[in-house]
């Protein structure tokens, strides 16, 4: 038996008594790919991207361990929901412009005291103070950098489109700009370098490619470690008490955590495995994350149809954005329908042994944007469940 089959063997046993749509988290996997970060973070903290768990218990899990220390999170209402319920470092990773939020943020010390957000443009401090409530409360910011890797004077770019600010001189000025005003205190910068960290650099069947996007991270990795040196030495000329210097992401955290200027990294996706990171050559970790779909029919030979299963990730559409049917090995889409809103049809031998009723399962592109599919995930260990916990959906919360 394959390490793949004696896996589904454990999942099929563990799941025997629940019906499928169904999601896991292998707690065993989990903790290894936690362990693995911290191999890799060598020292450094890791900041744990909420977006890529959304589910508080496993937050709760990871947090408790060695070598993670505070939260990323992706929404203003989400950390003002996560310092509510006990989190106390809660870093907001994009701009916000919900007023709501920032007018309870700005009249309640616990939550003022408990999270950061973002800030590239002067003109998102002013949201904030139309939105204030009271005076006194002082918020705290973080600047974000660009990371995008720029050629030929600009006219090539890789990376994502963030922050409008790039240069040490742009970071400063805004840092004075945050540091004169009342009301605000700037405690840390930001800087997600996606095009190392979000991009496998082992594109299967496509070595020229694969190599192309190895020497495009090196040269991406150099040009950033140059600059995120001088702009942490012009913002600390400013602010020399800032907090700290976030950067990285799941695929690049060995390379961001040998930089000095940076203190912390943040991760999330490297928890759960999706399937995005099989393609990187520099860390293998376990899929932790799982869902199965039901077979209900069996049209012919070398086919079955399953219950749904069309949960595309975000991002550039294209075939990598599906799940990947995963157990058992052998089955793959029909091209002609792929993975459908309410039936799926999988070819391939494997198909012939499956009945109606057996699970397929299968492994979603991207981390956290599975717990929108699911109120609960089933916590795994050996072969059985032994907690069953809400996701941000199941408890009510959908913050995008």
């Amino acid at each position: 038996m394959t390490p793949r089959a004696a896996d589904r063997a454990r999942y099929d046993r563990a799941t025997a008594h629940l019906d499928a749509p169904v999601a896991i988290v292998d707690l065993e996997a989990f903790d290894a790919n936690a362990d693995d970060l911290v191999r890799r973070a060598a020292g450094k903290p890791i900041r744990v991207a909420s977006k890529s768990v959304r589910c508080r218990a496993l937050l709760d899990r990871v947090l408790a361990r060695p070598g993670f220390a505070g939260l990323m999170s992706f929404t203003l209402a989400e950390s003002v929901w996560l310092a509510r319920a006990g989190f106390e470092d809660v870093l907001l990773a994009y701009p916000s412009a919900d007023r709501a939020s920032f007018a309870e943020l700005t009249s309640d010390p616990k939550l003022a005291g408990a999270i950061t957000v973002m800030v590239d443009d002067p003109a998102q401090l002013d949201l904030v103070d139309r939105a204030r409530e009271r005076d006194g409360l002082e918020v705290r910011v973080c600047l974000e950098l660009d990371t995008s890797l720029q050629l030929l004077g600009g006219r090539v770019r890789v990376g994502a489109r963030r922050s409008p600010l790039r240069s040490p001189a742009q970071l400063a000025e805004l840092a004075r700009s945050v540091d004169r005003r009342p009301g605000f205190r700037l405690v840390g910068l930001m800087a997600y370098e996606g095009h190392v960290a979000g991009v496998g650099d082992a594109v299967a069947g496509s070595p020229l490619r694969s190599r192309a996007i190895r020497l495009m991270q090196a040269a991406a990795r150099r040009e950033l470690a140059a600059r995120r040196a001088e702009v942490v030495r012009a913002v600390r000329a400013v602010v020399p008490d800032l907090e700290f210097v976030n950067g990285g992401g799941t695929g690049s955290v060995q390379h961001t955590a040998a930089e000095a200027a940076v203190t912390e990294i943040a991760a999330g996706s490297g928890l759960y495995v999706p399937r995005l990171f099989d393609n990187y050559t520099s860390f293998s970790g376990r899929p932790a994350a799982l869902f199965a779909q039901p077979v209900v029919r069996r049209p012919g030979v070398g086919v079955v149809t399953v219950l749904g299963g069309g949960y595309p990730a975000s991002g550039a559409p294209g075939a990598d954005r599906l799940p990947v049917p995963y157990l058992p090995e052998g089955l793959r889409y029909d091209p002609q329908e792929g993975a459908g809103e309410v039936q799926t049809p999988l070819l391939g031998s494997a198909a012939d042994d499956l009945l109606i009723g057996d699970k397929v399962w299968f492994r979603h592109a991207k981390a956290g944007e599975l717990c929108e599919r699911f109120e609960e995930l089933q916590l795994v260990e050996g072969d059985r469940v032994t907690a069953t916990v809400p996701t941000y959906r199941g408890e009510g919360r959908t913050f995008l």
